[in-house]
Formats: C-alpha cells, sequence, structure tokens
C-alpha cells in the first residue's frame, strides 16, 4: 500500500509541474501576442515570467518579474538593437491574460534597455566624424576635415547625454595633429550633434547610457505602467 501511495504522490507531483509549465507557456505566448499587436511587431516577443510555481501567482494574478525581448525598435527613424523590458510588480488577473484582453495588465516599474549600435550614430555625425569607439563613460572619435578654415585631424572626446529632443554628443577635448590649436568652442558649435531618440517603449525618457562595443547602451524606467498604453509612449 505504502508503495501505491508513493507512486499516486509522484504522479501527482509530476501532473502538477507539467500544468505549472503547461500553464506558464500559455500566459507568455498570450502576452507575447498582446505586445505584438500593440506595437504592431512582425514577429511575437519572447516573454518570460519568472517565479515557481507559476499557477500560484496566475490564480492571485501577481507576478514578481516579468521580461519581454522585443528585439529591434524603431523611434523617429532611429532603429535600436536587442530591445528588453523588465517588468516587476505585475498585475495580470487570469481571466484577463487568458481573454487576451491587456486592458488591465499593469506593472509597479517597467525598465526598458537597448543598444544604440555606432553606425546609427556615425549617420547623423557631422561629416568630419570618420569613426565612433568606446572611451570609458564617453566615445572617441576620429576627425578629418575642417571647421570654419581650422584643420581637424585627429581625435576628440565627446561626451553622451540623455535630452528631450534625443541623445546628444559634445565635444569636450580635441587634441593631435593641429588640432589642439581650434578653440573648443569652435569645434563643439560644428562638431554637436543629435541622434533623435529619446524614449524607449515603456513611456518613460532615456536616463542612463552606458558605452560598449557594440554601441551605446541606453535605458528607461516608468512607473505603474500599464501594458495597454506603450505603444503610446
Amino acid at each position: 500500500m505504502r508503495k501505491v501511495l508513493l507512486v499516486l504522490v509522484i504522479l501527482l507531483a509530476v501532473g502538477l509541474v507539467a500544468a505549472d509549465r503547461l500553464g506558464v507557456r500559455v500566459a507568455q505566448n498570450e502576452i507575447g501576442k498582446q505586445v505584438a499587436a500593440q506595437y504592431q511587431l512582425s514577429q511575437r516577443p519572447d516573454v518570460t515570467i519568472h517565479g515557481i510555481p507559476f499557477l500560484t501567482q496566475a490564480v492571485g494574478g501577481d507576478y514578481d518579474k516579468i521580461d519581454v525581448a522585443i528585439g529591434d525598435w524603431t523611434e523617429q527613424g532611429v532603429t535600436v538593437h536587442g530591445v528588453k523590458i523588465e517588468m516587476r510588480g505585475v498585475n495580470a488577473p487570469l481571466s484577463q491574460v487568458t481573454s487576451g484582453n491587456a486592458e488591465s495588465v499593469t506593472a509597479r516599474t517597467a525598465t526598458a534597455s537597448a543598444v544604440l549600435p555606432y553606425s546609427v550614430i556615425k549617420e547623423r555625425a557631422p561629416k568630419e566624424v570618420k569613426g565612433i569607439a568606446p572611451k570609458g563613460d564617453d566615445l572617441q572619435v576620429e576627425l578629418t576635415g575642417a571647421v570654419l578654415g581650422f584643420p581637424v585631424t585627429g581625435t576628440a572626446i565627446v561626451k553622451v547625454k540623455p535630452t528631450a529632443k534625443g541623445i546628444s554628443i559634445t565635444p569636450v577635448s580635441v587634441g593631435s595633429n593641429g588640432s589642439s590649436q581650434i578653440p573648443l568652442a569652435l569645434v563643439q558649435r560644428r562638431l554637436t550633434w543629435t541622434v533623435p531618440v529619446a524614449n524607449l517603449p515603456v513611456g518613460s525618457r532615456i536616463t542612463a547610457i552606458q558605452p560598449t562595443p557594440e554601441g551605446l547602451r541606453v535605458a528607461a524606467t516608468a512607473d505603474n505602467v500599464r501594458l495597454n498604453d506603450l505603444p503610446n509612449a
């Protein structure tokens, strides 16, 4: 009898685990469909619901963390790569999720991150900028040309800063091959530019920028986010 009971307990546990994993897949697919519809994405994003067991979270409608990987995203003609949204404190009533209605799905906080490639930054740069690479918290650009008759051949260190109009890129020092003779104010007047991506898909302005080998990693965080409102960011 003990062996029979043990087998029944094992089978029940396996069944519950299977049901739990099936449930999380269904929920992830449904949330992915909702996000794709909201953003008119050609592909459904990858959704990961964290926390075990899933069914306990689903019944209560409260989830600690949900990650959404969107991929490429375009704003004002500028495409950023690897867009990910980390939602914390998500409230998603089970009836809403299963019915495909995102109206009541909210997150206490949502943080989006993405990479802005250097090639995209260079497309918007003045013609004198020939190359861009990370330099600590700043960028180093290769310069060739002239500014108001002064030759500029060498490198410049530029700072990146999020603004309401996008990511502002401003020289803070110029040197080598005669370029250091040019007043910095003149260089800044000619070689300051803005990449017009100010927001990420959480309804909030970019506030954090970190140079990486692939490009600028940018991030934005918003509070009390409604999934249904994300496309209006």
